[in-house]
C-alpha cells in the first residue's frame, strides 16, 4: 500500500505537493469514489482518476543513458528529431530528469518515477553535476581563479564545487576544463564561460551525484540498480 499522493506523483502526472492539492480540491477518484483525505493509501489494483484522467500504475523503471550529440532531452519533438526516449527500449512512458542541450553529450537519467524526478531536480537537494568542457582558447589564470571563487550569472552567484584544467593545447589555443557545480539553470555551464569571454566548443556531463558513465559508449544505456535508486532517494546529502 502506498499513499495516494505518492502514487499520483510516481505515475508522472504531477508533483506530490500538487497531488495533495488536487486531492483536497476533490479532483481525485479511487475506484469511482471521490477522495479528499490526505494519507489515503491505495494498492496497484486500484483505479485512480485525476481530473478525469485515468492513471496507469506502471512498474517503476530507471535508466542511465550516455546521450549522444544531436539528440533532444525530451519525450517528443515537434521537428521530428530523435529524443533520449527513442534510445531506450521500453514500453513504459519514461521521461528525462532535467535536460542536456542538443549539442551536449553525457549522463542523463530517465524514469517514470515522478517522485524521484521532483526530488532530484529540487534545488534544496544540491545535486552535484560534473562536466568536461572544451574551450575555444586557453583560460587565463586570472579567469580561472575568478571562477574558482565564484561569479555572478543573471543575478545569482555560481561557485564550482570543483574546478580543474585537464589539458591545454597552445598550437590550437584550446583547453579542456573539468567543472563540478550544484546548479540546475539552463545552459549554465555555457553561460559561466561566456561571462568570462570563452566559447564552449564541446560539453559532456560525466557525473550526476555519485553516478558516472562507466564504460557506456555514446548512445548506450543501462538500468539503475535497486541500490543506486535507494541511494538517489536518500534524505541526507553530504
Amino acid at each position: 500500500m502506498e499513499r495516494l499522493q505518492k502514487v499520483i506523483a510516481s505515475c508522472g502526472y504531477c508533483s506530490r505537493r500538487k497531488a495533495e492539492d488536487l486531492i483536497k480540491e476533490g479532483k481525485v477518484y479511487v475506484n469511482g469514489h471521490k477522495v479528499t483525505k490526505l494519507g489515503t493509501c491505495v494498492n496497484s489494483s486500484d483505479i485512480i482518476v485525476v481530473e478525469n484522467v485515468e492513471l496507469h500504475q506502471s512498474k517503476l523503471e530507471y535508466y542511465l543513458l550516455n546521450k549522444p550529440r544531436g539528440v533532444i532531452s525530451s519525450t517528443n519533438d515537434d521537428k521530428s528529431r530523435k529524443t533520449v526516449v527513442d534510445l531506450i527500449k521500453t514500453n513504459t512512458r519514461i521521461y528525462p530528469i532535467g535536460r542536456l542541450d542538443y549539442d551536449t553529450t553525457g549522463l542523463i537519467i530517465l524514469t517514470n518515477d515522478g517522485t524521484l524526478a521532483n526530488k532530484l531536480m529540487h534545488p534544496k537537494n544540491k545535486i552535484e553535476k560534473t562536466y568536461v568542457a572544451k574551450l575555444n582558447k586557453i583560460i587565463s589564470m586570472e579567469d580561472y581563479f575568478k571562477l574558482k571563487k565564484g561569479i555572478v550569472i543573471e543575478g545569482r552567484k555560481v561557485k564550482p564545487t570543483n574546478l580543474k584544467i585537464k589539458s591545454k593545447s597552445k598550437n590550437k589555443d584550446e583547453c579542456i576544463i573539468e567543472i563540478s557545480i550544484i546548479e540546475g539553470r539552463n545552459h549554465i555551464v555555457k553561460k559561466i564561460f561566456a561571462h568570462l569571454g570563452y566559447e564552449v566548443i564541446k560539453l559532456k556531463r560525466e557525473r550526476y551525484d555519485f553516478l558516472t558513465l562507466g564504460n557506456l559508449k555514446s548512445g548506450e544505456y543501462r538500468a539503475l540498480s535497486i541500490k543506486e535508486v535507494k541511494k538517489l532517494y536518500r534524505e541526507e546529502r553530504n
